[in-house]
Formats: C-alpha cells, structure tokens, sequence
C-alpha cells in the first residue's frame, strides 16, 4: 500500500458497552429534538394556522434543532463554562439531529397524511427518530470516541 493510502477503518459493531451509551446519547438528542419538533407540529394542529404540511415541517425541524442545542448547552454547562458549553452543543453532530429530525417528520406525514400528532403516531415517530441516527452515534463513539449528546 503506498504512502498515502490508509487501510479502511474497521470497527466492531458488537461493544455493548458502547451501545449502551450510544442509547443514552441519543435519547437526550430525541428528547432535545422532540420538544421544539413536535411543539412546533402541535402548535399548528390547535391554532389550525393554514400553512402547507412541507413549511410546517421545515419548521418543526428548525426548531427541533434548536431546542436540541439548547438542552445539550444547559447539560453541558454544568461540565465546563456556558459559552463553551454552548459551542460544543453546536459543533456536536447535526448530522445525526438532522436525521433524527427527518426521521419523525416522514414517519408522521407517511401514517397521517400531514403534520398532525395523535396519540398512536407520536410513540411511532419517537421509536423512528430515535432508532435511525443510533449506528451513526454509535459510530462516532467507536471510531472517533465522540458522542452527539453528552
């Protein structure tokens, strides 16, 4: 192999140590996410606001996002300063946000037909947003030792 190839990463996927707490990690980001997402989703299901179901979930993923960050900065500032806290919230990885976030959204307009929240589709959207970011999570903890949430 020459000098600047690398051999491929190789990661165990069988660490339940790591599984454990890629579970932990990602429950806090669904808890973080789910406040501003399906907040956001509520709120346009009592106020009956007529926006088209794709700007209501943009919405709700913006907010999502946001409540995630803020969570992540108050958990965060008990370990270091608020503003350290609150640049480590924001470099954590959106990219598993992001996911957990489209994750609920297209499970809630594929079984309701829109951005509506019942009491048997939330749990549904839950279990999805939760359980599609967690082998990304449980990724980065293997192979770059970094979690999403703390």
């Amino acid at each position: 192999m020459a000098a600047s190839q690398t051999a491929p990463l190789s990661i165990d996927w069988r660490d339940s140590s790591v599984w454990g707490q890629a579970r932990i990690n990602t429950m806090w980001c669904l808890i973080g996410c789910s406040i501003g997402d399906l907040g956001t989703i509520l709120f346009f299901q009592l106020t009956g606001i007529p926006w088209p179901v794709w700007a209501i979930m943009t919405l709700a993923i913006i907010n999502g996002l946001l409540t995630s960050i803020a969570l992540e900065t108050f958990i965060l500032s008990r370990q270091m300063e608020l503003r350290d806290a609150f640049r480590t919230a924001i470099g954590m990885s959106l990219i598993s946000m992001i996911a957990m976030e489209a994750a609920m959204n297209i499970t809630d307009v594929l079984l309701t037909g829109g951005a509506k929240l019942t009491w048997w589709v939330v749990p549904i959207m839950l279990f999805v947003g939760w359980i599609v970011p967690l082998p990304y999570n449980y990724w980065r903890l293997k192979a770059l030792g970094k979690g999403c949430c703390h």
